[in-house]
């Protein structure tokens, strides 16, 4: 699922002149020498633009921009208007007479630097060549002391042949502090560094203006994308007002969409939803935190789509989080016969978002005229907002069927196959560690070897082991721990990121068998985007590897074996026909593309080997039915979005030159 980066629009304050300089003020004679310091001040921001009429904004939960400037892009700039204050006309009296016209012959600016100068000629009326008058004098000392920038502002003129000529006598402030308006992110200290060169000077609007593009690139390099300088306002004692809006948010809401984007009623509890953000009321805006968020929802399984769109102005900027649901609940029903069991019947039901936070629950029912069997699980996940309460699993199964280690080639004293029998149950207590979710579970399974008829057979017609005890029947206790590290963008269909695990499991010596062993298996997956198919913003060619192995140490039932081949395993082999080790690793590289809609095709290659450790496993099974110990095979698959999941086909070929077609549910890894 692809997720191209949206730029988030921000204002950027800054006129045609360069600088937004309007504050009107008192001139003042009596300044004080310049000191670098910032006085955060609490005052109303000024007006910035609606984000409202901007189209949605999807924040990918995956997307790392190339540069700021992909982020901040400015929208037409915010009108500010100061508030109105009388200021006193230079003129001692006024004039009584007719405002005569005269042609200005020339207009000079004295006091100013040549940057300073170039503002002043763009805030007088008086031009060079134009007529003025005595009122529009008047008027540009008062507009030049109403900008904050001159502590004093004096006209005169010189009568000329063809006119007068105007000279603006001008004092400009020096800097000596600023104050900050509605910043909560942006700290004096920032301040001060991005103004220095202002601090202690003679105000400078080339200087300032570089400073607030300094200052705008400081917001969007740290992620605050929405953030915004609203205006800059010097005063005649030399200080310098800087309002900033910095995209503080304000409501957190909740939008579910069906597939076609209209709105429908959520199954997923808010308050739920709520507990799993980093976003919050009243913080300010981060688009690296937007990201997390969106990667914490994905993670959970339950959504196929989240973007988020923003509504408001900088001021307040309202966050509104748009979930597409997967299917959660499945339910299925059967009949049948076979062998074993005679007449069977089959019920399954899964809610893979039970009460609306994120529990599982798992029922599936097999009765029969001569055995019943079942596997129950309830999870309840870790919930942030009570870290004092770990999430668990429990289960609860019995099973009966042909085991994979002792298929069809290996016979019972009798003929018979080998049916394996197992029951029991376990309890697992997670929780995560900064990035790391970690479990701890106490499990219990009892397995037996039998007949067609139930009867317990600790060998095969060869008088192999089949079980570690000579009962046929074995007890294991064990403890389990593991980590898991999952930094994929999506869990349900992975583009880029990558999902890294490690287990161990300890028996505990008790019960028929007394085994004790060690196992531990460690899993990791890398997805690359390929960028060699464009077919749309939700859908995209993709690298996966995914490397994984494992060893038992100690005592090992030999039914615990590695068993390697199949379609979870190396394609193009039945299950189990590479090898039952007591050692493995697996490799496998996949290439993922969207062929149309929500059918998809890949090219795959596996390998497995069991380190040639089949030979230490109790009655050898890999051994006694020639498994070459190692093989490779590679070919082609489809996979289908279906109401109950990811359907998966693939046709392998073996190195032994045979050939299958295999079916799956879910992605190999």
């Amino acid at each position: 699922m692809r997720f191209p980066v949206v730029a988030i629009y921000t204002l950027v304050a800054l006129t045609t002149c360069g600088l937004p300089l309007q504050a009107f003020a008192q001139p003042n004679t009596n300044q004080k020498p310049a000191s670098d310091y910032v006085v955060p001040v609490d005052e109303t921001t000024a007006p910035v633009n609606a984000i409202s009429n901007s189209p949605s904004v999807v924040v990918p939960a995956a997307a790392t921009p190339t540069s700021s400037s992909t982020l901040v892009q400015a929208q037409t700039p915010a009108q500010l208007t100061p508030p109105p204050v009388n200021v006193p006309s230079t003129s001692t009296k006024p004039s009584t007479q007719k405002d005569v016209q005269v042609t200005a012959t020339d207009v000079q600016v004295v006091g100013a630097a040549n940057e300073l100068q170039q503002f002043i000629k763009n805030t007088i009326t008086t031009k060079s060549g134009s007529a003025t008058s005595k009122s529009q004098i008047d008027r540009d000392v008062a507009a030049l002391l109403a900008t904050g920038s001159f502590t004093d502002v004096r006209a005169t003129t010189q009568t000329t042949p063809a006119g007068i000529k105007v000279v603006y006598q001008v004092q400009p402030i020096v800097v000596r502090s600023l104050q900050l308006s509605g910043a909560k992110v942006l700290t004096p200290a920032v301040a001060n560094d991005l103004f220095k060169s202002q601090l202690g000077a003679t105000i400078n609007p080339a200087l300032i203006r570089q400073s607030i593009e300094q200052l705008q690139q400081w917001y969007a390099k740290n992620g605050y994308v929405l953030a915004q300088v609203a205006t800059v306002r010097p005063s005649n004692q030399g200080v310098i007002l800087i309002e900033v809006a910095e995209g503080v948010v304000g409501d957190v809401n909740f939008r579910f969409l069906d597939k076609d984007s209209k709105p429908i009623a959520g199954r997923t509890k808010t308050d739920f939803l709520t507990s799993k953000l980093q976003v919050k009321p009243g913080e300010v805006f981060q688009v690296n935190v937007a990201r997390t968020d969106l990667q914490s929802l994905y993670k959970l399984g339950l959504f196929e789509k989240v973007d988020i769109a923003l509504t408001g102005d900088a001021t307040k900027a309202n966050v509104t989080y748009d979930l597409t649901e997967v299917p959660a609940r499945s339910i299925n029903a059967g009949g049948g016969y076979n062998s074993d069991n005679g007449l069977v019947g089959t019920i399954s039901y899964k809610d893979r978002n039970f009460s609306g936070i994120n529990q599982q629950l798992g029922v599936s029912i097999q009765a029969g005229s001569r055995d019943l069997q079942f596997d129950t699980s309830f999870s309840n996940p870790f919930n942030p907002s009570d870290p004092n309460k770990l999430g668990y699993t429990i289960n609860a199964f019995r099973r009966r069927g042909f085991s994979q280690t002792f298929d069809e080639d290996i016979k019972l004293p009798n003929g018979d196959s080998v049916r394996q029998g197992q029951f029991g149950g376990g309890i697992t207590f997670s929780k995560p560690i900064d990035q790391w979710q970690t479990s701890l579970g106490l499990n219990y399974t009892r397995t037996s070897i039998r007949d067609r008829s139930g009867e317990i057979s600790p060998v095969d017609s060869k008088g192999n082991q089949l079980t570690f005890s000579n009962t046929g029947i074995d007890d294991l206790v064990t403890l389990s721990a593991g980590v898991v590290r999952d930094q994929r963008n999506n869990p349900v269909s992975p583009t880029q990121g990558s999902v890294f695990s490690l287990t161990t499991e300890q028996s505990i010596p008790v019960g028929s068998g007394n085994i004790l062993m060690n196992r531990i298996e460690g899993n990791y997956s890398q997805y690359i985007p390929a960028g060699l198919i464009n077919a749309g913003k939700d859908k995209q060619d993709v690298l996966a590897f995914n490397i994984q192995g494992g060893t038992t140490i100690g005592d090992l039932p030999p039914y615990q074996a590695f068993n390697i081949g199949g379609i979870n395993s190396v394609r193009g082999y039945q299950n189990g026909d590479v090898a039952s080790g007591r050692s493995f690793v697996l490799a496998s590289a996949e290439y993922r593309f969207p062929v149309f809609s929500v059918i998809g095709g890949v090219l795959f290659a596996d390998y497995g080997t069991d380190l040639g450790s089949s030979d230490s496993v109790p009655g050898q099974p890999g051994v006694d039915r020639g498994k070459p110990g190692n093989g490779f095979g590679y070919g082609a698959g489809m996979r289908v979005n279906s109401p109950i999941g990811l359907i998966r086909a693939d046709f392998g070929i073996n190195d032994q030159g045979q050939s299958k077609i295999q079916f799956g549910i879910g992605q190999r890894f």
